[in-house]
């Protein structure tokens, strides 16, 4: 099975359970740059219950931008902030300890564009997973691909299209219950190496 969606920062569960299960990742590189989605923007679970962690973004006057061409807006310290934010989330978790060396230099080295960026949060997720995943990335824009299945929609952090997966223990859950679909980042510290198999053993299933 191929598929095809976009990069985004730190991945969601369910672009993981899609790549895990996939012959052929395509990324969609060559659109343009959209608001509320999470290209630029991920949930983790805090003490207070379900947290966004955005990364700010230079938006030109131009009608539309291309998602390559958007750069980072360092002078808000983002990455001190959102390193700060998964130590208070997960420090406590059964794994963070075990990741923490691969993942803090994401949270140090400045990054410029916010695609790159997240292309490099993805391979050090892959890393840690130990997923070797057969990878491409589009160099036109179509809206309609023979052969792939067209998983893009995932992008849009509006909206939940996905029946929830299978529980796993989170931090906080006696606080505020089990929350679905977080970011990898919440399953990898709380699952540690058995997140690949809880991956592989989740399928997508639409709403109806």
């Amino acid at each position: 099975m191929n598929i095809i969606l976009h990069p985004t920062y730190f991945p969601n569960i369910a672009y993981f359970v899609a790549m895990a299960n996939a012959d052929e990742v395509v990324f969609e590189i060559d659109d343009n740059f959209l608001k509320q989605t999470y290209r630029n923007r991920c949930y983790i679970y805090g003490a207070n219950g379900k947290l966004a962690l955005n990364i700010p973004v230079i938006h030109t006057q131009k009608n539309r931008q291309k998602y390559k061409d958007v750069k980072i807006f360092n002078e808000e310290k983002w990455q001190n902030h959102h390193w700060k934010s998964l130590l208070s989330a997960y420090r406590t978790s059964p794994f963070f300890e075990y990741y923490e060396d691969e993942l803090q230099p994401l949270f140090q080295e400045k990054a410029d564009f916010i695609l790159d960026f997240n292309f490099k949060c993805f391979e050090t997720i892959c890393e840690c997973l130990q997923l070797e995943l057969n990878t491409s990335k589009t160099e036109v824009f179509q809206k309609h691909i023979e052969n792939t299945n067209d998983y893009r929609y995932l992008v849009d952090a509006k909206k939940e299209y996905l029946k929830p997966f299978e529980t796993y223990n989170q931090v906080f859950q006696e606080k505020h219950g089990f929350i679905n679909n977080l970011s990898i980042l919440d399953l990898l510290f709380n699952e540690g190496p058995n997140t690949l198999n809880y991956l592989e053993s989740q399928t997508l299933s639409v709403l109806s």
